[in-house]
């Protein structure tokens, strides 16, 4: 079953009923995984817990659930940080249900290096919001995650990332457009600084706003590219999703 979602994956993808394009790029000496959703014409989903109340944690049982739907995923990641149980650090709504609030303090770890930000997914669009900002615009999300630090702040790299940084990890984060219509996921290959990870969004995809979701955990699933990480079982997962085509049976 799991290779069967995996190839309709492809499938879809691949054609006009999924806006989502993927690709493998080389930036700065840097290599990087992107892919890139159309807000205005794909719905961003956040996910957590199966029905049952047990955390998903690894792509292949979403896309088990999924496919009893008649549903594929067509692309999925990681989507913030979350503690030993698996349980968000920060505000985490789904289906316009909060599990967990929303965290403007700072604090330990990169969660904590203000400012952080949050993820905000609405009908058409999808918005990375500096937490505070979106503390006093109270966007009305359908699902939205918090993570940290931000990356780009209105057109701005975090104030705290420095460009002979000797910090090299694998990370992934989410930036976005100003009309919400353009969000670009992106997943290092490499071991990257925050400083460049935050130049590929700004300087390479041209995005003002841009959010990290995390470190050496970071996964991804992209059938375009043949990929689909395993490892530690993860928290929220973010993904598109799409009917299966019959005709691909």
């Amino acid at each position: 079953m799991i290779l069967r979602a995996f190839a309709l994956g492809i499938a879809l993808i691949a054609g006009p009923a999924a806006a989502v394009e993927c690709e493998n790029i080389t930036y700065e000496g840097n290599r990087y995984a992107l892919c890139e959703v159309d807000a205005a014409t794909e719905q961003i989903d956040l996910f957590l817990k199966q029905d049952n109340g047990t955390v998903y944690g690894h792509f292949a049982t979403l896309e088990e659930d999924l496919a009893a739907e008649g549903k594929a995923l067509v692309f999925a990641t990681n989507a913030g940080m979350y503690h030993s149980d698996r349980s968000p650090v920060g505000l985490y709504l789904e289906d316009g249900i909060e599990s967990q609030r929303l965290i403007t303090q700072s604090g330990p770890g990169n969660f904590g290096l203000l400012p952080n930000g949050v993820l905000c997914l609405r009908a058409g669009r999808a918005d990375v919001f500096e937490t505070r900002a979106f503390e006093q615009t109270k966007p009305d999300c359908r699902d939205a995650t918090q993570s940290g630090p931000m990356l780009v702040i209105d057109g701005s790299l975090h104030p705290r990332f420095l460009p002979d940084s000797t910090s090299r990890f694998i990370r992934n984060g989410v930036g976005t457009s100003p009309d919400g219509t353009r969000a670009v996921f992106a997943i290092s290959r490499n071991a990257v600084t925050f400083h460049e990870f935050g130049r590929l969004f700004r300087d390479h995809l041209n995005l003002p706003s841009a959010l990290y979701f995390d470190g050496n955990i970071s996964r991804l699933h992209a059938p375009a590219l043949g990929r689909s990480d395993f490892g530690f079982a993860m928290g929220p997962i973010l993904g598109v999703v799409a009917p299966i085509d019959p005709s691909n049976d």
